[in-house]
């Protein structure tokens, strides 16, 4: 039962079944002072009259606790016949747990409770542990108390040599020790005994992560050979000096310098380049891909969809036309006589560059001499299918991980130490900031002529519904709504409107797409099919229907598909009058700031890191006690003492350094732990 519920299986994972909260047996509130602003109360009192309610399902047993102020119901819905075996009317309890109001009278739904005498006799320590239980094993008994029995026994059987130290002691000068950490932070003598001991334990599982991070990182750079790009030459310069559209930002200056001193060091390059939302990512993946025709190598590009690869190839073959490079386009609707050609193209190293879908991961496509590999998008693309290009050259190809998500720093920290990242954090000259406002479904009709007036001037507008998942059939019936009220309001020959969404073929989903890319229709309805790459200069209006559905960084994301031009653009939230304030405060948000770094912590902040789309699923993030949100300080710290330590001593081979090589060790084999009987 423990393992299912709460996957305890050794007594380690007992150990590191933290407690939820301590009851400190001092703190009793008199019953008549129990009021609606109080959360979690713990009263005492006399049991009077158990009662069962219902039949079968809608079954409950209620009863009354009363002590010289007043009384309060507690109420059970599930294992009643334990707990009618368990209590003793007219007898006295210590009762704990959240308390609400039913028709004007205070309640405790499925409380902790036990014996008022039993509860105070012969305490050690006033802090009682609770632990995080499940109502299958309440329902058998094993309440919150109930768990911290066995983690007493637990204590009575281990010693301090069985949790031995991890830090170096240098990092232990002002905290707990190891074995005083876990000791308080099960059983405190004080509420600061708990909070020094939380302290230390949060510090290392940060510390521990942060060194296999970098232990990872600096194991790369030693083995992991790599293609040696030793020359800048003519490809880059040539188009540096007469082909480049614009003047670089200072941060793609930055990113193209570091990526020039990875791939000239003879390891593979593993790079994740994050930059916001029309940052000029593009323009740094083809300055890496000369680079690599400089040095006698050729380079692919990967994209998660047909429409961003045929964008990509598009905009790479127009900034090249001056050049004597070919660059070829590989998708799943290529035609056969010119995939034959493709291929044959890799083989020979007459094709240069090559855009695709994971098209290119195909067997079949065999380069003479890969050395760069760039990845647009990269959580779309699976480990797995990421692999694949890597055995397309004898020596892995150098790794350009593209995202137009912005990571939080803290989450990049956790969730990809293990790469190099940059970041691009500058918009390319001539962009002008989106302005954002929210506005209520009440206001449709100005919202309609404003954008009304934007295609007078000859410009278009995109139209986002949400899509809801659990329910495709509805989210359908939703946007053909939306596309006929937008029908209403911009009535057909004078206004050109096609439409996306994910039930199409995708032969027409590309067609409708491309019609609006090369300015045929007006306005394109859809779901959040467009949120990737679609790149419309010429678009200056983004409306988005019931904004309060969409998380922050999808609607950064779907903004994004404007102010791609010169021209001042926009972006309208729509949304109910009756949002929740979660839901208005996102869309303050939005309107306050086009910064996706700001935007993107926000993001952490709200729904915390498990939800952030296209973090890694890894055991980086899988943290017992640390939260990489609220412990943003400790875990700045806990990165710079990790760099310090593996940089300086890359093998933890220092005498001081023993006690976290040691505990690495044990890890990997997890011994020292018996099952718990």
């Amino acid at each position: 039962m423990l393992k299912k519920e709460l996957n305890l299986y050794t007594f380690g994972d007992l150990l590191h079944h933290f407690p939820h909260r301590h009851i400190d047996k001092t703190q009793v509130t008199p019953i008549g002072q129990v009021n609606p602003e109080m959360d979690f109360v713990q009263v005492k009192g006399v049991l009077q009259g158990i009662d069962i309610i219902g039949e079968k399902r809608s079954k409950r047993m209620v009863t009354q606790l009363k002590d010289s102020t007043g009384q309060i119901e507690l109420a059970w819905f599930q294992g009643i016949n334990w707990v009618q075996k368990s209590i003793v009317e007219g007898q006295a309890y210590l009762v704990f747990g959240r308390v609400s109001f039913f028709n004007g009278r205070a309640q405790i739904v499925h409380p902790e409770m036990e014996p008022y005498v039993a509860a105070t006799a012969g305490q050690k320590s006033l802090l009682e542990p609770v632990y995080p239980s499940t109502e299958k094993l309440k329902a058998r008994g094993l309440n919150g108390k109930q768990l911290g029995k066995l983690t007493q026994t637990l204590f009575q059987q281990i010693s301090e040599r069985d949790l031995p130290e991890n830090l170096p002691a240098h990092l232990l000068k002002d905290r707990m020790g190891r074995w005083e950490a876990y000791r308080q932070i099960h059983y405190p003598n004080s509420q600061a005994q708990y909070q020094k001991a939380l302290s230390r334990l949060i510090f290392e599982e940060l510390f521990i992560a942060q060194v296999r991070l970098n232990l990872i990182k600096i194991d790369r750079h030693k083995n992991s050979k790599g293609h040696r790009f030793e020359i800048v030459g003519d490809h880059f310069n040539t188009f540096y000096n007469n082909h480049l559209p614009f003047e670089l930002t200072g941060a793609q200056k930055r990113v193209i310098k570091e990526i020039r001193q990875d791939t000239a060091r003879g390891f593979q390059m593993n790079r994740l380049l994050q930059g916001d939302v029309g940052s000029g990512k593009t323009m740094i993946a083809l300055l890496a891909m000369l680079i690599a025709a400089d040095n006698g190598f050729q380079s692919c590009m990967m994209a998660p969809t047909e429409i961003l690869a045929q964008q990509h190839y598009a905009s790479l073959s127009e900034l090249l036309k001056e050049m004597p490079l070919e660059v070829a386009l590989l998708t799943g609707s290529t035609k056969t006589a010119e995939r034959r050609r493709i291929l044959q193209g890799l083989m020979d190293d007459t094709i240069h560059f090559v855009v695709g879908t994971h098209a290119i991961i195909e067997e079949v496509v065999q380069f003479k001499n890969l050395g760069l590999a760039v990845i647009d998008e990269q959580h779309r693309f699976g480990v797995a299918q990421r692999a694949q290009l890597w055995k397309k050259s004898k020596i892995p190809p150098h790794v350009l991980v593209m995202t137009a998500t912005p990571i939080p720093r803290t989450l990049a920290m956790t969730a990809f130490g293990d790469l190099d990242y940059s970041v691009m954090d500058e918009l390319p000259p001539g962009r002008q900031p989106i302005k954002t406002v929210h506005r209520y479904e009440t206001s449709r009709a100005s919202v309609m002529d404003f954008v009304k007036t934007e295609i007078t001037k000859g410009r278009q507008a995109y139209y986002v519904y949400p899509l809801i998942e659990e329910s495709e059939k509805m989210s359908y019936e939703d946007l053909m709504q939306g596309y006929e009220q937008v029908k209403s309001f911009f009535p057909e020959p004078k206004y050109k409107i096609s439409m996306v969404h994910g039930k199409q073929k995708s032969i027409e989903k590309n067609t409708n797409m491309q019609r609006f890319i090369t300015g045929d229709t007006h306005i394109l309805v859809g779901t959040t099919v467009i949120e990737v790459g679609v790149n419309v200069p010429n678009a200056s209006v983004m409306v988005i229907e019931s904004a309060e559905k969409f998380g922050l960084s999808q609607l950064h994301q779907l903004r994004g598909r404007v102010g791609r031009g010169s021209e001042q653009s926009y972006c309208i939230l729509l949304s109910s009058v009756k949002a929740s304030r979660e839901a208005k405060n996102r869309l303050k948000i939005m309107c306050d700031t086009n910064d996706g770094f700001v935007i993107a912590e926000k993001d952490l902040e709200l729904r915390g890191p498990g939800d952030i789309d296209g973090t890694r699923q890894s055991g980086a993030l899988n943290f017992r006690l640390a939260n990489i949100i609220n412990d943003r300080q400790t875990l700045e710290e806990a990165k710079n003492e990790a760099y310090a330590i593996c940089e300086k001593d890359p093998n933890l081979s220092a005498p001081e350094n023993a006690p976290t090589r040691a505990f690495l060790q044990s890890q990997k084999t997890k011994i020292g732990w018996g099952k718990i009987a």
